[in-house]
């Protein structure tokens, strides 16, 4: 860790360094045809066109005339620098600046950077002088940043952010000074070796450094060390009993480093460490030593209106604080280094974090140079921060691969070249840092790694077996992650790094806090209508929304909902497979157009948050009844599964209760376990019609109650189809056959018939419905829906999908209404959620049960009615066909569309 970034020094009698803000107001002026360096604009009096105030630190896109805004831009400020005796020296220091920076004090150029992440500084003793100086910096951020790493700014992602978006100060400190203190704490010894690199002045001779840690202001270790010709050192501080740092005890010991030459103290340097492993062992984690399962969120460090930066005072912390409260242990930062004082937080407050650099498009010698150069950067500044456990080198190929599918670029998977590159960075890192697991492509064709981890977006209940299937095959075949095995598959821990469902925020109040249409609504480069809020009234005035939700606040409550039961279930899946090392959701927040967030863009919570905290905290309870919709009088037993991720046993009873009727388990389970208990115990109603109820259990662990819940629903059997005939062709056939229903099945399409099912409309089928017959339209054994109907379809992934966790299935239509919670359908339709949905919707059908995704485009349904000449034909896309019969929301819903269109 360098001085640069972890010193927190103040100016008093004893300091031996001063640090002055130069945030504030500085003149601001673009510069889009690149004339500002031909023209002088870096003289201290030169004269700027059209110019404007900003107050730094400043993205210039933070003003939406400058939104879309690539190119040059200059800021100039008139700072005082005081007059500095014997052998001090003068810095000024940027926190960041993106992308490439010049600098100027009075007319004389003092450096550039590239980097748009990482502080530096450059030295302007000579150029200042003492007295009032110009500083003028030059900031350009191309249009082009295929060969920068950018992270997620611009296409297709978020805002771009562009200039001086760090702090900006002056520091005053000695010629002889330390320049880092990197500790390694060794928990097997109690000590921490702190290595030292200090600048020597000219002149200075048999200069010592009295190394010292303390806490509380008392000094647990001190030792004393010559330097070495070239400034370096290293000392070793013995720690009687220390305090190891946890995100449960965030211990700090703070760290002091005085120089003496001369007979007199000249530098004194401060910052903190604390004592902590990190390591990966066989298919696990330890911290301390420790197991410890990974229970992670996704955060991207966009805040609304300043981007990069914390919009309000002590939001890391207040962020952090949440995330602790929702269970998580660690932060994945994503996609560029975090901000340092995210870090200082994270020490203090203590949550694990994952850092990893911002990415490239291609992969170029100068992409792979900045991208080293970016991680050196942050594995330095962040070494002796015991909060940072992982690094990563690249995600999901950005940089180095070809997701994108471009013409220049070839696969990770295939490019044995660029794999030797990767293994190679994994290396260096390593040897960087060898205290930290190391990721060398998160999410897939890893080569040479620490952790296996994957990115896998699946949504539940409707893809639930789906998922499950896919985390076997997962845990069963960990090598097909791997592009390369240069390093051993079976040695690396299985985490699934991204995963989510979005849940639609309330429209009007995330207008109602910027004031209006938020600048993000319509960037330039969104191609995909997922992603594009613009026209979002419009969108949904004229869909079926707007029939069955009264307002955005209402259909964001319900779209929330399904986010959290369909990520309740897919982390339950996950923590109830041991060989799972840890998870890391998508995502912590909102980002701008995207809203997979827990929380909301203004980090405010989402409806869910308390439910979701007894899914996500150190124990859990899950309860996997084996079937979700049952027969009136039928038992239904009920497997319950206790995560233990605490250090404490449990030793307790487990209270349950459902339709009136409730019990206990007991319930026994080591720290660090999962306890399955297989029919712990069933669940019986007699009901008419259909009914549901939660099934709650409580259990009291050392750590207070912990609660789940679970719906389920009963049905009744009776059902009076005396006297209806129909006709019914394809998979559904031997279902309806079977079925003790009353209905007259034929086989022939007659005048007797009063409904046709079929899963095919041919020309026969299509007259019967043109002169007043009803059609059902039913999806064959596969789920698949035939061409030739009035409907078009669409098909819909049968595994994962952005699109299926971006959607939103709802209706309030009588055929449903007993099977949908608050209009939102769930595990009522497990294991018959549709493969396919119509698409070519008419003002004149009635629909049933709507289909929407994103930002409410690509409308269509699952099951809609449409007249077709005298008759109707309703399109049924659910999967009733292996289920009509037994399942019995599959035949309530048969039964009432049969009732209904008999009916009509």
């Amino acid at each position: 860790m360098n001085e640069l970034d972890r010193t927190r020094e103040r100016t008093d009698a004893q300091s031996y360094r001063t640090e002055r803000s130069m945030n504030g107001p500085w003149e601001f002026a673009l510069d889009p045809d690149d004339e500002g360096r031909r023209d002088g604009w870096y003289g201290p009096d030169a004269d700027w066109p059209e110019t404007t105030t900003v107050d730094v630190p400043h993205a210039w896109q933070e003003r939406e005339e400058y939104l879309e805004y690539t190119g040059v831009a200059w800021y100039r400020r008139r700072i005082e620098v005081s007059e500095v005796g014997g052998d001090e020296r003068v810095a000024l220091r940027f926190g960041a600046v993106d992308y490439e920076a010049t600098v100027w004090v009075d007319g004389e150029e003092v450096g550039t950077h590239r980097g748009g992440y990482l502080p530096f500084e450059f030295d302007v003793t000579d150029e200042s002088g003492g007295g009032e100086s110009t500083v003028v910096v030059r900031v350009e951020d191309p249009e082009d940043v295929s060969e920068i790493p950018h992270g997620k700014q611009g296409a297709p992602w978020y805002t771009r952010v562009s200039g001086i978006w760090g702090d900006v100060s002056l520091r005053t400190r000695p010629g002889t000074r330390t320049t880092s203190a990197r500790v390694t704490p060794n928990l097997e010894t109690d000590a921490a070796e702190v290595e030292l690199a200090v600048e020597i002045a000219d002149g200075r001779r048999d200069v010592t450094a009295v190394v010292a840690a303390a806490t509380d202001g008392e000094t647990v270790a001190e030792a004393t060390t010559e330097l070495d010709a070239d400034g370096s050192a290293r000392v070793e501080l013995d720690i009687d009993d220390p305090v190891y740092w946890t995100p449960e005890t965030p211990h700090l010991y703070d760290l002091t480093v005085r120089l003496r030459a001369d007979g007199e103290t000249v530098d004194r340097y401060e910052d903190y460490f604390g004592m902590r492993s990190f390591e990966t062992t066989g298919d696990r984690f330890l911290l301390n030593g420790e197991p410890i399962r990974l229970r992670g969120a996704l955060d991207q460090g966009y805040y609304p209106g300043t981007l990069y930066r914390p919009f309000e005072d002590d939001l890391f912390e207040r962020e952090i604080r949440i995330a602790k409260e929702l269970g998580f242990n660690l932060l994945r930062k994503h996609i560029k280094p975090a901000h340092p004082d995210f870090v200082e937080a994270a020490d203090r407050l203590g949550i694990l974090v994952w850092e990893e650099p911002a990415n490239p498009t291609v992969c170029t010698e100068r992409s792979k140079r900045e991208v080293r150069e970016q991680l050196r950067g942050f594995v330095e500044r962040d070494y002796n921060s015991p909060s940072v456990v992982l690094w990563s080198l690249y995600n999901e190929e950005w940089g180095i691969g070809n997701p994108q599918g471009l013409d220049e670029e070839t696969s990770l998977w295939t490019d044995e070249e660029k794999q030797a590159y990767l293994v190679e960075l994994y290396e260096t890192v390593r040897e960087w840092d060898p205290t930290r697991p190391v990721c060398d492509n998160s999410g897939w064709a890893h080569v040479a790694t620490d952790v296996n981890d994957y990115h896998r977006y699946f949504v539940s209940p409707d893809r639930a077996d789906a998922w499950a299937d896919d985390l076997d095959h997962v845990l069963t075949h960990p090598a097909d992650n791997y592009a390369a095995t240069e390093t051993d598959p079976s040695e690396a821990p299985i985490v699934v790094s991204e995963f989510g469902t979005w849940g639609l925020c309330d429209v009007d109040a995330l207008r109602e806090r910027y004031g209006g249409e938020p600048p993000w609504f319509d960037h330039e480069f969104f191609d995909d209508p997922i992603k594009r809020p613009a026209g979002v009234d419009e969108r949904y005035e004229d869909s079926h929304l707007s029939t069955v939700f009264d307002g955005f606040e209402d259909l964001a409550s319900v779209w929330q909902e399904r986010e959290f039961v369909s990520v309740a279930d897919v982390i339950g899946q996950m923590r109830t497979r041991e060989d799972v090392a840890g998870y890391v959701i998508t995502e912590f927040s909102d980002i701008e157009w995207e809203f997979n967030g827990l929380l909301d863009y203004h980090r405010e919570e989402k409806a869910f948050c308390d439910a979701f905290a007894a899914v996500n905290g150190p124990v859990m309870v899950r309860l996997e009844p084996h079937a979700r919709s049952a027969w009136s009088g039928e038992d239904v037993p009920v497997d319950v599964v206790v995560v233990n991720d605490a250090a404490d046993p449990i030793d307790a009873d487990l209270s349950w209760e459902a339709f009136g009727r409730s019990g206990t388990v007991a319930v026994t389970a080591d720290p660090a376990s999962v306890t399955r208990i297989d029919e712990a115990f069933a669940v019986t109603a007699d009901v008419t019609g259909v009914a549901s109820d939660e099934l709650t259990v409580s259990l009291e662990t050392p750590a207070g109650e912990v609660t789940s819940t679970e719906r389920l629903w009963v049905a009744e059997r009776e059902f009076d189809g005396d006297g209806v005939a129909a006709f019914v062709r394809g998979a559904i056939s031997p279902q309806m056959a079977a079925a003790d229903n009353g209905v007259d099945v034929q086989h022939d399409l007659d005048g007797d018939v009063d409904v046709a099912i079929v899963t095919e409309l041919d020309d026969s089928v299509r007259a019967f419905a043109e002169e007043g017959g009803a059609v059902l339209l039913v999806p064959d054994a596969d789920g698949s829906m035939t061409d030739g109907s009035p409907f078009e379809f669409r098909e819909l992934p049968a595994t994962e999908s952005w699109n299926l966790v971006s959607s939103l299935l709802y209706g309030d239509s009588a055929l449903v209404a007993d099977l949908t919670v608050d209009r939102r359908l769930g595990w009522a339709f497990d294991g018959l959620y549709p493969y396919a949905v119509a698409t070519d919707l008419e003002a004149t059908d009635e629909v049933h049960v709507g289909y929407v995704e994103g930002w409410l485009v690509n409308e269509a349904t699952p099951l809609a009615t449409r007249d077709l000449g005298a008759g109707t034909i309703t399109a049924c896309t659910f999967r009733l066909a292996d289920g009509y019969g037994d399942h019995p929301t599959a035949t309530v819903l048969m039964n009432d569309l049969l009732e209904t269109i008999v009916r009509e």
